[in-house]
This record gives structure tokens, C-alpha cells and sequence, in this order.
């Protein structure tokens, strides 16, 4: 009887998740009994750590041939139900049709998405670099502002949220604001609630990370929060407003909301709290990978980030663990011990550390190299052979430089 592997979500996880699963059904030389399904709404990558960048082409590279050459069968929709009793999931496809579809072994791999407060005027004026769509979105609306007369909301970015993102996102921002105003009067200010800027990266990195922004002009307010938009500013939580047209929201993520379907203790972050092989430990059959999974990365009390670095690798565990359960292949414990953090500083260079207390170890051209070999690079999905696939697609293979 043939038997099936479905995955959700085609993001970094997801595909690698894919991936690695074929892989290992190859090596047992069961093609022909067990097949893999991944199910998202397009068959595409969102390469989600460039999108503060202001070109975004080749943003969401598409992974149907792919797929298609290592047999992986795909499903254009949305997960709507997990029926973890049943085996069974729910699918709204993108015809506007929906099917069940039962699962031998099941990989959640959906992601995380911007967390959105209620605060007042948030959905209304707030952007967001958080997928592709919200990036064009954005990009859109700052090449229209040249349409508008010059004054200090038209001329003012508020980022909000002093994280990795924020910090890229901020950074990049005073050059590609002149570069489409035409124009030096530009301000941009990072909003964080941390008491320092860059504090959660460590003294060390926080000292670059605060002379980049020195240099490059960015105004830094930490302690603080934004508390409420409009059309032409933002009210900080002591009370200062700023008058800006342009307001990015950076400032936390949380897991996929279809952690909540599946049984288990979850995280501040909505993420299913996974065994060392990515079980969704209360669920029969189900593996959690990627931004849907807390699951320590060494023996030193380190945990997983909600990082592409992460992702991939969790992808690779979930993927073969769950097709070797079916195939009688040993299991793979998942263990990523090294941690690395190259952080975009725009004009100004880069930032990259090691270790998670994140040692310094290159900044500026050195450190952006770097970071554009990442970008450009590692991250994105391999040829379209399967032989290169499945050499790089086991659960050890971790990308660092």
C-alpha cells in the first residue's frame, strides 16, 4: 500500500523538508511506495531575510522543476484543518476547491509571520518587510513619495523594532530614501524597546552596530514603543510624536497559527515546543520544523531562531526523520551547535559574529562580503538536479561560512 509524507509550507524549511525526505526514500529504493506532497499556495521560495533590501528581484525563485526532479508532487493551497487523530488535513486550494488528504507522516513547516499588536492605526498606516508582498507594498510607496510636496513627514522613516530586521531595514534605509527623493534631507529613526540599541546582540556587536548608525545618521530611541499611527505620524510611549509619512513595523514575529491544531506546550512565540528528532511530541505522526519548532541547537541551553540559518537545517532533520520512520532508516537527532549572526549595516558595511554570544569577528566590506555571499548565494534553493540535491539534502549538511 502506498504510503504519504505531506508538507506544509514551501519556505526555507519546507523545501529542505521536501528535499531531504525524497533523499531518503531514495536511499531506501522506495520511490515507487511512498510519496512526498508539499502543499503552499505557489511554488516559490520567499527569500524573506532580503527583503528590507530595494531591489527585489528575484525575491521568490520558483522550486517547480525543482520539485519535479527529485519527485516531489506538489498542491497549490492553504493547510486549513489537522486532524491529528484522523491523519488527515484540510486543503483550500488555490482553484477554490477544497480536499482531505490523509498522511502517514505529516511536516509543519509554515513559518512565522509579523506579530501586529492592536495598537491604533498599526494595520491602517503600517508597512512591513515581512513577505514579499508587504516589501512591494513598501517599495511602492516610497518611490510615490517623490509625488508629494517636501516636508518633514514626507521626508521621515520610523522603523519600529530594533532586531535584525529592524537594524537592516533601518540601515538601508537613509541612502535608498535620497536616492528616490533626490534630495540629502532625510530622516530616519529605529524605535526599540530594548534599553539600548543593539543591546540584544552584546557590548561588543552593540558598539558597531551604534557607530554604523552614528555614520550612516540613523536616530536611535530605545525605552521605547510606538504607541499609535495616522496618516502623517507616530505617538512614542513617552509621549513624543513624530511626524512621518512612512512607518515600518519590525518589531516581533510569531509562529503560524496552525500551531495551535496540534497538541503540545508552545512557546511566548506560538512555536510547538519539538523532541530532539522534531516531533510534535503529543501528536502521533507529526514533525514541527523551521519557525513552527523551539528545539535546543547544542547542550548548552541554546535554542533555535526564527532564522532562515535554523530552517534550513530543521528542514533537512524533519524531512528525513519523517520518511526514515517509513523506509526503516535510523533516525536523525537534530543538533546545529554553531551560531553565526551577519547582520546588513547598508552603506556603512557589515556586522558578522560567532557564537552565540556573538563575538566579532569582521565588520564593514570584510563583514558585507560576507553577507552578500549569503544572500546571494547559500540561501537559495540548489539546480534543479537531483544528484546535487540529494548530496547536499542530508540532515548533517549545515551551510556556515
Amino acid at each position: 500500500m502506498s504510503k504519504r509524507i505531506i508538507i506544509a509550507g514551501s519556505g526555507f524549511a519546507g523545501l529542505w523538508a521536501a528535499l531531504a525526505a525524497q533523499r531518503a526514500i531514495h536511499l531506501a529504493s522506495q520511490e515507487q511506495n511512498i510519496e512526498v506532497v508539499m502543499v503552499s499556495p505557489t511554488p516559490n521560495v520567499d527569500i524573506r531575510p532580503r527583503l528590507y533590501e530595494p531591489v527585489l528581484e528575484n525575491m521568490n525563485p520558483d522550486i517547480s522543476e525543482l520539485l519535479s526532479a527529485v519527485g516531489v508532487k506538489y498542491l497549490a493551497g492553504w493547510v486549513n484543518q489537522i486532524d491529528a487523530d484522523q491523519q488527515t488535513i484540510e486543503v483550500s486550494t488555490t482553484d477554490g476547491n477544497k480536499q482531505t488528504l490523509s498522511y502517514d507522516r505529516f511536516v509543519l513547516a509554515t513559518g512565522s509571520t509579523t506579530f501586529m499588536p492592536p495598537i491604533p492605526g498599526l494595520t491602517e498606516y503600517g508597512f512591513s518587510v515581512s513577505t514579499l508582498v508587504d516589501a512591494e507594498k513598501l517599495d511602492q510607496h516610497l518611490k510615490n513619495l517623490v509625488n508629494s510636496a517636501a516636508n518633514a513627514a514626507r521626508n521621515t522613516v520610523v522603523v519600529a523594532g530594533g532586531g535584525l530586521t529592524g537594524l537592516e531595514t533601518a540601515t538601508e534605509m537613509p541612502e535608498r530614501l535620497r536616492r528616490i527623493l533626490g534630495e540629502t534631507d532625510v530622516r530616519v529613526v529605529l524605535v526599540d524597546s530594548s534599553t539600548e540599541i543593539g543591546a540584544a546582540m552584546g557590548d561588543q556587536a552593540a558598539a558597531v552596530i551604534r557607530e554604523a548608525l552614528s555614520e550612516l545618521g540613523v536616530e536611535g530611541k530605545a525605552g521605547l514603543r510606538v504607541t499609535a499611527l495616522d496618516a502623517s505620524g507616530v505617538t512614542l510611549s513617552n509621549g513624543e510624536r513624530i511626524e512621518t509619512e512612512t512607518v515600518i513595523w519590525t518589531a516581533g514575529m510569531r509562529a503560524n497559527s496552525l500551531t495551535s491544531q496540534i497538541a503540545g506546550e508552545k512557546d511566548n512565540l506560538g512555536r510547538l515546543i519539538g523532541d530532539a528528532y522534531l516531533h510534535a511530541p503529543e501528536a502521533k505522526n507529526i514533525f514541527v520544523t523551521g519557525d513552527t519548532v523551539k528545539v535546543p541547537t547544542d547542550e548548552f541551553g541554546n535554542f533555535n531562531v526564527m532564522s532562515c540559518q535554523h530552517a534550513m537545517s530543521l528542514g533537512r532533520v524533519a524531512g528525513y526523520n519523517a520518511a526514515a520512520e517509513l523506509v526503516d532508516l535510523p533516525l536523525h537527532a537534530y543538533s546545529q551547535p554553531k551560531y553565526v549572526t551577519c547582520l546588513d549595516l547598508g552603506a556603512w558595511g557589515a556586522l558578522y559574529t560567532e557564537g552565540w554570544d556573538r563575538k566579532v569577528q569582521f565588520v564593514r566590506e570584510d563583514a558585507k562580503k560576507i553577507k552578500q555571499e549569503i544572500n546571494t548565494v547559500w540561501i537559495y534553493p540548489p539546480a534543479a538536479d537531483r544528484d546535487t540535491v540529494f548530496s547536499i539534502a542530508n540532515p548533517d549538511f549545515v551551510i556556515v561560512p
